[in-house]
């Protein structure tokens, strides 16, 4: 009887792995990236919510999409906010103390009734 407990469990657990990643290969099949360039023109997509007055209508003549909106420039990430893997060195107790190189700035905090220092090391 715990076998046969065993084995229902398990394919419990295979489908309720198995319903979100079905789901989410359906989802995916309908995505795709979408690019602009500069000075196309772009329509907002707005989520109306129930007898919520936006845009200056309400009710279900509400539009979906704003805009039309011209791209002005293209935004290109900086890539100097990637933060490098670097080797540590372990304790034998594998704990990791991190030893402050300089303190850059130091200003304290004004609360009502208290003072808390920062420091920017």
């Amino acid at each position: 009887m715990v076998q046969q407990m065993t084995v229902a469990v398990e394919m419990i657990r295979k489908r309720i792995k198995a319903a979100p990643d079905r789901l989410a290969c359906y989802a995916n099949t309908h995505r795709r990236p979408i690019h602009f360039e500069v000075g196309e023109h772009v329509f907002l997509r707005v989520s109306p919510f129930w007898k919520v007055m936006r845009f200056g209508l309400k009710g279900k003549l509400s539009p979906r999409f704003i805009g039309s909106f011209e791209i002005l420039q293209k935004y290109v990430a900086d890539e100097s906010y990637i933060l490098h893997p670097t080797e540590v060195q372990l304790d034998q107790d594998l704990s990791y103390v991190e030893k402050p190189l300089r303190i850059i700035d130091r200003k304290d905090k004004v609360l009502r009734n208290k003072l808390i220092p920062l420091v920017m090391v």
